[in-house]
This record gives C-alpha cells, sequence and structure tokens, in this order.
C-alpha cells in the first residue's frame, strides 16, 4: 500500500500542512457525564457490521470508534486553544481542545515537566470536514477497504470530539510514530496520564477490542475518575462502558 508522506497530503487536501498529525491509526471532572447508550460488547467488537450515531455526542466519556459515531454535524462548542507548545508554531485548529480537557492537558504538561519530562502537542481537534477530505484522498489512493485499515472513517475519529490529542517528547522526534514506544515520555504518560484525566486510548494487546494498534502517543480525556479506573483496571473505553451499562 502506497501512501504519500504526511505532510503532502495535506498540502493536498486542505492547502496548508497538518503537522504530525497521526492518520494512519497503526492508526464530570471527578463526575462523569452518564456515557452514551449507543455502546457495544467489547468481546463482539469484530462481529459487528453497522455504525451508530452516538446518542450523546458532549458527553465527557462518549465512546467513539470504528462502530460508533458522532453526528456528521457535530462540532464542539467549548473549543479552547491550550496553553502548551506544540511541534508547529503557526496558530492552527488542530491546536484546539474542549475547555476541559485543554485545562487538564496544561496541567499533565506541567506535571511531567516537574518530573524531568518535557512534551509536545503534535495534533489535537480536527474537523468533520478535514477529516472527511482526508479519509476520501486515502480512498482516491488506496480504495475503501485499504484506507479503512489507516484512516478514520468520517464521524469515527476521536479527533473530532476535541477531547482527544496526540503527543511526543520535547525534541519532536518520534511524532506519532511507533518509535514514539519505549521513550521517557511514552513511560512517563503510561504511568502518570490517568492523574490528570487521561487514557492511552489505544493500549497494547487491545487492538481486538478498539479496532486499532498500540498507539502510546494518543491521549483521551475522559475525567480523573474514569481514567483512574480505566488505567487500574488495564481495560479499554469499550470495556468500560459495556460494565457501565451491564451494572446499571
Amino acid at each position: 500500500m502506497t501512501k504519500l508522506p504526511l505532510m503532502i497530503v495535506f498540502m493536498m487536501v486542505i492547502g496548508s500542512p497538518l503537522a504530525g498529525c497521526s492518520l494512519k491509526q497503526n492508526f464530570v471532572e471527578n463526575q462523569p457525564t452518564a456515557p452514551s447508550k449507543n455502546v457495544i460488547n467489547a468481546k463482539n467488537l469484530n462481529n459487528k457490521k453497522s455504525i451508530e450515531v452516538v446518542a450523546n455526542p458532549s458527553a465527557i466519556p462518549v465512546l467513539v470508534n470504528k462502530h460508533n459515531k458522532l453526528p456528521d454535524s457535530y462540532k464542539p462548542s467549548d473549543l479552547v486553544d491550550p496553553d502548551i507548545p506544540f511541534i508547529f508554531k503557526e496558530k492552527a485548529e488542530k491546536r484546539k481542545m474542549r475547555s476541559s480537557a485543554a485545562r487538564a492537558i496544561e496541567k499533565l504538561f506541567a506535571g511531567a515537566k516537574e518530573d524531568g519530562v518535557s512534551l509536545l502537542g503534535v495534533s489535537a481537534y480536527r474537523s468533520h470536514a478535514v477529516q472527511t477530505a482526508l479519509f476520501n484522498h486515502y480512498v482516491s489512493v488506496d480504495g475503501v477497504k485499504a484506507a479503512k485499515t489507516y484512516s478514520a472513517v468520517p464521524g469515527t475519529s476521536e479527533h473530532e470530539t476535541g477531547l482527544a490529542i496526540d503527543v511526543t517528547g520535547g525534541d519532536g522526534k518520534c511524532a506519532a510514530e511507533d518509535c514514539f514506544a519505549g521513550t521517557a515520555a511514552a513511560k512517563w504518560l503510561e504511568k502518570h496520564a490517568d492523574e490528570f484525566g487521561f487514557i492511552i486510548r489505544y493500549p497494547k494487546g487491545k487492538d481486538d477490542i478498539t479496532g486499532y494498534q498500540y498507539e502510546p502517543w494518543h491521549l483521551r480525556y475522559v475525567g480523573k475518575k474514569v481514567a483512574q479506573e480505566i488505567t487500574s483496571r488495564k481495560i479499554t473505553l469499550e470495556e468500560y462502558q459495556e460494565t457501565i451499562q451491564v451494572n446499571k
């Protein structure tokens, strides 16, 4: 499968680069909002064929994946620019996060710095229009089936929630790349992200549940209580949502 370099793709698709964004998906605070009712049975994830529209897209722990999508018209109403450094200098929409997630990522970056770990943001919010243009470009290159293996179908990308961000170490290397795994920054995130309300959304060995292989750089804000439960139990957001529904 041949794909153009990431920077070139974004120049073609939207006219300006979206530096370092994770395209290949190799690809409330302490009292969380009730999760969407459109949850799935994690054990049967790969057997589910349909894609459902989530009932409450603004819920902090909303489940968005290959089988649960945001409404096409959804755009977070509280997007702000977190006060953190990114690997790029320009002011762009990809800096934005929902306000609660933005404040939390600021605290996470500060906490890492206190521990001697430097972090940089890579890419946060991505609009539905950008995701659509991006996915359609890859379909034109590789076809629908192949494109789905490394790029999210519009509406199913966590970046569209405004609650996700890709990060990397302070040297800017290995941004949204497999080589980020095992770095000091990745190890710190794995150990401390939940303290600030974030989870490693696509953990190692859970690709049969999440639909994506290990991405140590992809952080998802779910609030401290949910993040700490997910992390302590070593489960995924899919498994957490199913537990909530079963135990209601």
